[in-house]
């Protein structure tokens, strides 16, 4: 059999299971999300069926799935907000830092991984992921609670925190010294400041320019824009995920209404994509040996995180309930958590012990997120009914 045809029927394979699993999700009133990570297991390596031919198209699916969910995520928020959300959120951006980083890092010390694993793993522990967040968000139907901005302000503090997080862990893997780094801190300095203005300044014309009556037409750009842009803030080491979720604050009004509208099915089937690879990227035969560490960690990073929401959304004024919800949003790792412990073991800088325990921890936020964002609200009103009864 051709490569071709074995590809389109790994695929095929693929969406067809999705779809299973989605409607067995849904009849439970869960978020899929859980379900389409443990699918991934099953066809990553090491397990039932392996993808092959298809592995290299799911890698560069999951990547746009990751631009799109940002990319959606900007469009409900105008530049107006976006700044108003970060000026009231940078000190709990700075005590997510501090209380989400410190786990991971003394976890690397204590496992004996060194310095550079500590700047690793508290890189690993420290940001949530905005491609589950964004669709748990979604899947629940708060993007319009009150607690929401607060929740993606956080978001962006960290991806920006990343913009500037990368290029120096990149540097110190490379061993490329004091100056190395400066330059790539400088580099990323830039493209942000760049893009901000960009976003902030001249969205009228971003919108004009993208804008068309055509559906066909206005596809082609909108998508081709959100590409181009997150390319280029990845190949400047900066987050694509910054630069798909700032495209989309700089799109406004009916623009950003009728995108919202034609992109959400392409939404909706490259996140799942992203959601399936983080477990094709999982052996199952190298969890075991470091299970019991990672659940130990995701404990305390699952307690900081939810704390970091709860205090957050306390300071924006909002009430018992929508703090909770806050702080269950931020829970799962995902997409740059992978990223950085793919960075660690390409500059060798990661034996085969740590690679499986970031790869472990990340799969295990990856499922308790959703399911701790999803049950969170019931389990404060049952503790309220309690009281009450």
């Amino acid at each position: 059999m051709n490569q071709t045809a074995l590809a389109l029927l790994e695929l095929g394979a693929v969406f067809v299971g999705l779809g299973a699993l989605g409607s067995v999700a849904g009849r439970f009133g869960l978020s899929p999300i859980p379900l389409y990570l443990l699918g991934g297991l099953a066809f990553g390596h090491g397990g039932v069926v392996p993808l092959g031919s298809a592995e290299q198209f799911s890698h560069l699916a999951a990547e746009i799935g990751v631009v799109l969910l940002l990319l959606m995520l900007g469009l409900e928020y105008t530049a107006g907000e976006l700044t108003t959300g970060l000026r009231r959120t940078w000190v709990a951006g700075l005590l997510d830092l501090a209380l989400n980083a410190t786990p991971g890092a003394i976890a690397a010390l204590l496992l004996g991984w060194g310095p550079v694993g500590a700047l690793v793993l508290g890189g690993v522990t420290y940001i949530s992921s905005s491609g589950i967040v964004a669709k748990v968000l979604t899947d629940l139907k708060r993007l319009g609670n009150r607690e929401t901005p607060t929740v993606l302000s956080i978001l962006v503090f960290e991806d920006l925190a990343m913009a500037l997080y990368l290029p120096i862990l990149t540097a110190t893997l490379a061993g490329v010294g004091f100056w190395g780094g400066a330059k790539a801190l400088g580099i990323a300095l830039v493209v942000i400041t760049f893009v901000l203005v960009v976003a902030l300044r001249l969205g009228h014309l971003v919108s004009a320019v993208l804008d068309s009556e055509h559906k066909e037409v206005f596809l082609l750009k909108i998508l081709g824009a959100a590409l181009l842009v997150a390319g280029l803030a990845q190949a400047l080491q900066v987050s694509a995920a910054v630069g798909a979720f700032m495209l989309g604050i700089a799109i406004s009004g009916s623009t950003a209404r009728k995108a919202a509208k034609l992109l959400e099915p392409l939404r909706d089937l490259f996140a799942a994509m992203f959601f399936v690879v983080v477990g094709l990227n999982t052996d199952p035969s190298a969890l075991p040996p470091v299970i019991g560490w990672a659940l130990l960690l995701a404990f305390f990073s699952t307690a900081t995180k939810v704390y970091t929401g709860w205090w957050a959304a306390g300071r924006a004024g909002i009430g018992v309930m929508g703090r909770v919800r806050a702080g269950t949003a931020l829970v799962a790792r995902g997409e740059f958590s992978i990223v950085i412990a793919g960075l660690a073991v390409t500059a060798g800088a990661a034996d085969a012990q740590m690679a499986a325990f970031t790869t472990g921890y990340v799969l295990i936020m990856a499922v308790i997120g959703p399911i701790s964002a999803r049950l969170a609200e019931p389990a404060v009103t049952a503790v309220r009914n309690r009281q009450q009864a």
